[in-house]
């Protein structure tokens, strides 16, 4: 994806957990932070306490979602997702994209990578690896201040 375009509609998922969004549901109000992990990404567990820590920090003001990307055949195991999911206390909604329909929409080939969104769903930002989660979080508030200044 290029940077402001449209977030793509959140179709294909094999299975939501933890409740499902829509497209509509996250546009308008406010940004979303879209990540992208698999329960194979050591980076990815190693991420996700960062991750959690947007999402409270943040909760009246940015939506989080989680998209499970599969790296292998082990990856598509939806127990092991669940287990994985709660071990690192991902409470946001996981769209679980097994056959890879939003991942493909992205075009998107890492995890962890991470999609910031503006509240008018424009791509604001990308980043994927492991490292740079300062440089996340101030894209994530560039986009909130953006957001604050405008009301």
């Amino acid at each position: 994806m290029k940077l402001r375009e449209a977030m793509p509609e959140l179709t294909g998922a094999t299975e939501w957990l933890n409740g499902e969004v829509t497209k509509e549901q996250l546009i308008g109000e406010k940004p979303t932070l879209i990540h992208f992990w698999s329960i194979s990404c050591h980076l990815c567990k190693e991420a996700m306490p960062q991750v959690n820590e947007f999402r409270d920090k943040f909760k009246d003001k940015l939506n989080v979602v989680a998209v499970h990307m599969p790296r292998s055949e082990d990856d598509l195991n939806l127990d092991e997702i669940k287990k994985v999911a709660g071990e690192h206390d991902i409470s946001q909604p996981i769209f679980v994209d097994s056959e890879h329909k939003l991942t493909d929409a992205f075009e998107n080939q890492y995890v962890p990578a991470y999609y910031v969104f503006d509240k008018e769903g424009k791509l604001r930002h990308f980043q994927a690896g492991g490292s740079g989660m300062k440089m996340l979080e101030k894209r994530v508030n560039r986009v909130l201040t953006e957001l604050e200044n405008a009301e």
